[in-house]
């Protein structure tokens, strides 16, 4: 990309941020990437999942309704079983996701206990969203459990999925499932403190991208993988679209920073925000 082009990039992104809007933001989709959970050696983290619970409990006192997607099982999977790479054929993928979320479950339900917070597990598909009555019952038990107070922890059911009713990853799954519950904001949590002008990884002094308000060719042209999962900036980009063609804000967060929700809500410059055209007309 042209210097000129990333220049009009950061230029296009100096919009403030809606802080009044976001403060009151009563429905928010939390969606946690497999970095943001597991060491280096790719088994769960507690001391990652014990940070990313506090601070959905902290939203939790302050009366706002969580939805937690997580990622996470297949690496989970991998870590217990030994394994130092990930298979590539698809019945071992899903053996280890089908190992991994009954301990990534246990480990969130054990830490949101501490707080005497339920949890509730739901594993999901395209066709979840895709066919009527599923939705219809995916809708009807989902507010079911918010009216219990129980917090809904959601992923792709890696162990049945095919590839006509995979995601592929769970940035787009967290935007249809923001979609469908008409949530006021949707927080994507990576390594990452969203987007650059270019990787900050192989680029010095790259300028950040801190307020957009759509998805570009130019931002597009900037788009990379992750170390670990399947998701990466180009599947987050796919998510901001979803999500703001539906009026709803979407952030790009550090999830190795314990406060950066909060940061957030507050209107602090943190990680990159998407703003949908009917914000856009209250920041100017």
């Amino acid at each position: 990309m042209s210097t000129t082009s990333k220049d009009k990039l950061v230029a296009s992104s100096d919009l403030p941020r809606p802080k009044d809007y976001l403060l009151k933001a009563s429905r928010i989709v939390v969606k946690v990437g497999t970095s943001n959970l597991t060491a280096e050696d790719s088994k769960i983290s507690e001391k990652k999942i014990e940070r990313l619970v506090d601070e959905i409990m902290a939203l939790r006192r302050e009366g706002r309704e969580i939805f937690l997607v997580t990622s996470g099982a297949i690496a989970s999977g991998l870590g217990v079983l030994g394994l130092k790479s990930r298979p590539r054929q698809m019945p071992f993928l899903q053996a280890a996701a089908s190992v991994g979320q009954s301990i990534l479950m246990k480990t969130y339900a054990e830490h949101f206990a501490k707080y005497n917070q339920i949890v509730a597990q739901l594993l999901l598909t395209k066709e979840d969203f895709m066919d009527e009555q599923r939705h219809q019952n995916l809708m009807n038990t989902l507010e079911a459990l918010i009216t219990w107070g129980v917090l809904p922890i959601v992923n792709e059911n890696d162990a049945v999925a095919v590839d006509e009713i995979k995601f592929g990853d769970n940035d787009n799954l967290a935007a249809l499932l923001s979609v469908s519950v008409k949530a006021d904001l949707l927080v994507m949590l990576s390594d990452v403190d969203g987007i650059y002008t270019s990787d900050p990884n192989v680029t010095p002094n790259p300028k950040p991208l801190r307020t957009l308000t759509e998805v570009t060719p130019e931002l597009e042209a900037i788009a990379g993988g992750a170390h670990r999962g399947s998701g990466g900036l180009v599947t987050k980009l796919q998510a901001a679209k979803v999500v703001l063609k539906a009026g709803i804000p979407m952030a790009i967060l550090n999830g190795e920073n314990p406060q950066v929700i909060h940061q957030l809500l507050r209107g602090e410059p943190v990680g990159t925000i998407f703003i949908p055209s009917k914000l856009v007309k209250e920041v100017e």
